[in-house]
């Protein structure tokens, strides 16, 4: 007598071989499209290469060019912060704001009074001189080659060499001989056949220690009239037997009743200036 199978398992064979037929079907689905696909995609042509394109050149963009046209705005701006960090050096090397503070802060001490007037308005009243003196100089300079570089008629050496004509003037004139000798020699180069041959690298020290000793000169002569009044009220001091006294003390009116009487800061002023010329 056979054994009928349970209804349960005759269902799970039932759906085990409905699952292998579905399989069997996917697989053969799969099949007919990896077969057909390259046989029915058409072939491309190759795609021809193409001329590279220029690149456009924007005439509105920056302009950075020095000599020909009038330089850019960016260029002038890169020029004046270049000199404004070397104008401290410029103006203590090549300019005579040296020789005037030196001598107004002589002055000062030979007076007795080292923080009057204080620091700061003895390098405002040399700054101001200093240009008073310099004016001529910076005109001539702001014409042959400021002014034409701006304006584009000249490059920026031929603008250099135009404008360190006048300064290299007032150098020599205002440099002794002496000095510039020394530099000469120490320097190791040939004598220059003319003043005007020396180079800026050698002017320019022989330049600041004829400063020096000029303003050294000119305090010296100061010093003299105020030195000869110290001496005056100590042996009046002595005299009297006020050795306790401190004769700056007593001296020190009498110092500036003179510089006033005499118009002391007239007369610096006018010997400073006049010794340029």
């Amino acid at each position: 007598m056979t054994t009928l199978p349970a209804p349960a398992t005759r269902g799970r064979s039932t759906a085990q071989r409905s699952a292998l037929l579905l399989l069997v079907l996917l697989g053969a689905v799969v099949a007919m499209v990896l077969l057909a696909g390259p046989a029915s995609a058409a072939p491309t042509a190759p795609i021809a290469p193409t001329d590279p394109t220029a690149p456009v050149v924007d005439d509105g963009g920056l302009d950075i060019s020095i000599g020909g046209d009038s330089p850019s705005t960016a260029v002038t701006l890169i020029l004046a912060i270049t000199v404004l960090s070397i104008a401290p050096s410029a103006l203590l090397l090549v300019t005579s704001f040296t020789k005037i503070l030196i001598v107004l802060a002589l002055t000062r001490n030979a007076l007795g009074l080292p923080t009057s007037p204080p620091n700061q308005v003895l390098t405002g009243i040399a700054l101001f001189l200093t240009i008073f003196v310099m004016g001529p100089v910076f005109g001539d300079i702001n014409e042959v080659a400021v002014q034409p570089y701006l304006d584009g008629a000249i490059t920026a050496s031929a603008a250099y060499d135009s404008g360190v004509e006048p300064l290299k003037t007032f150098l020599l004139d205002n440099t002794r001989d002496d000095e510039l000798k020394l530099m000469i020699g120490l320097s190791g180069e040939e004598a220059p056949a003319d003043a005007q041959s020396v180079s800026m690298l050698t002017l320019v020290p022989a330049f600041v220690l004829s400063e020096l000793k000029s303003a050294f000169i000119i305090g010296l002569v100061v010093f003299i009239p105020f030195l000869v009044l110290d001496m005056l009220v100590s042996a009046a001091l002595m005299a009297m037997g006020m050795m306790m006294v401190p004769p700056t003390v007593v001296s020190l009116p009498f110092k500036l009743l003179l510089f006033v009487v005499v118009d002391g800061w007239a007369l610096i002023t006018t010997a400073l200036v006049g010794s340029y010329g």
